[in-house]
């Protein structure tokens, strides 16, 4: 075992290395026991662009980013798969398209709003 100063981003951490001599390692000793673990809320796995759905009617931003385009206004009818928004992430143009068919109640953003992964967007009913 060999303990080592890493630097990332500015900060140092201390990190202890332990050298495996059969691959591959055991899972159970690079892991840290489950009761030492911290609880973790469980998401969604989504794919980049599909929209985060908690909730009947509720879309929410699959991703952090900035709103590029509003293609709805509130009253409109939509079809499922219809682009509502487009937000831009990491210099990527990201469609988010409608999860159902339904009107749209209610926008909660704007062009050229900052968005965070998990912020609702439109309500659909």
């Amino acid at each position: 075992m060999g303990k080592f100063i890493v630097s990332v981003n500015g900060n140092s951490y201390q990190v202890e290395v332990v050298e495996v001599l059969d691959w591959p390692a055991p899972q159970a000793s690079l892991e840290s026991p489950p009761e030492a673990r911290p609880a973790q809320k469980e998401t969604p796995s989504v794919a980049s662009g599909s929209p985060v759905i908690r909730e009947a009617g509720a879309v929410f931003s699959p991703m952090p980013g900035t709103v590029l385009n509003i293609n709805v206004k509130k009253g409109d009818e939509v079809k499922k798969g219809q682009v509502l928004l487009t937000v831009e992430a990491m210099k990527m143009e990201n469609e988010i398209p409608a999860p159902a068919d339904g009107k749209v109640l209610e926008l909660f953003v704007s062009k050229g709003s900052t968005v965070k992964k998990g912020d609702l967007l439109v309500s659909l009913g």
